[in-house]
């Protein structure tokens, strides 16, 4: 099946790989608006051949969006468009809504698969690509039943090879969750790096004296702006509620703390424990 890819950073690096890698794939076309990237990919053996976007839609079987989400809302009514018949159409893309709303009445709206493979690491661009990326995380597909059946079948199938769970959710839910369970990870990661940083001046031993804990919680930090400052504004809605939230918890800290207040703010970690049985409910079921 010939296959093109458009984004050639982590997420679209990797699945090329794994795709590739797995057969799924017999062709690997790759397009990419950054020269170095494309080049990059395709020295390295990620992509087959690096096409102009309207020749890689034209000659694909499977089109499979790897770009960031502000974009995809633009490109892909274009794609749908320009693309062969019974070619299939699926994103990347960490929300949901915006970008089904871009082509809910589209013509070719049967084509497409909205899809979020729930995968990814705090490195950006086709160096960080590699396979394996995506074995046992969870692919949420949203509005199945906009897709017809050839088209869900054959990205059902193309995850079930790279795989992963599956599960479907209607766009909005998709996005609510996301913003608790992924964006505000993102963002607790960019506030605590600046926090610190504006120490740093004054404070250079902070970072001597930082461990695995610090290391770990600001890893995400490294995350690439041009991807997730369209994901922060597309899911505007429930990102507010959950840094609102967000806010409500610290402040309950700073209170109890500022009171001296020792048994309000162990049972505050007490309840936060309780995120444990959660976690390990998860690595049961995966």
């Amino acid at each position: 099946m010939k296959t093109t890819i458009i984004g050639l950073g982590l997420i679209g690096g990797s699945i090329a790989l794994s795709l590739k890698n797995m057969k799924f794939a017999t062709e690997i076309i790759g397009v990419d608006n950054n020269p170095d990237n494309a080049q990059f990919a395709l020295d390295k053996g990620i992509v087959d051949q690096i096409y102009p976007i309207d020749k890689a839609i034209r000659d694909a079987d499977l089109i499979i969006i790897a770009i960031p989400v502000d974009k995809t809302s633009v490109f892909l009514p274009y794609i749908l468009s320009e693309k062969k018949y019974n070619a299939v159409v699926t994103d990347m893309g960490s929300t949901k809504y915006s970008i089904c709303k871009s082509v809910e009445n589209h013509p070719n709206r049967e084509w497409f698969v909205a899809s979020h493979p729930m995968a990814g690491t705090e490195n950006s661009g086709p160096s960080a690509a590699f396979d394996g990326l995506f074995e046992e995380k969870t692919t949420i597909i949203c509005e199945k039943e906009k897709s017809n059946s050839f088209a869900y079948n054959l990205i059902k199938d193309m995850y079930i090879c790279l795989k992963m769970k599956l599960i479907e959710m209607n766009p909005q839910e998709h996005d609510m969750h996301v913003a608790y369970v992924s964006h505000i990870s993102h963002i607790s990661s960019f506030a605590l790096a600046n926090t610190v940083l504006e120490m740093e001046v004054n404070h250079e031993n902070i970072f001597n004296l930082a461990g695995g804990g610090f290391e770990s919680t600001v890893r995400l930090a490294k995350s690439s702006p041009e991807m997730w400052s369209p994901i922060f504004l597309q899911n505007k809605k429930f990102i507010v509620e959950a840094i609102e939230q967000y806010i409500k918890h610290l402040n309950q800290f700073l209170n109890n703390i500022k009171q001296e207040d020792v048994l309000k703010t162990k049972e505050i970690m007490i309840e936060a424990n309780q995120i444990r049985r959660v976690l390990d409910n998860i690595k049961v079921t995966k």
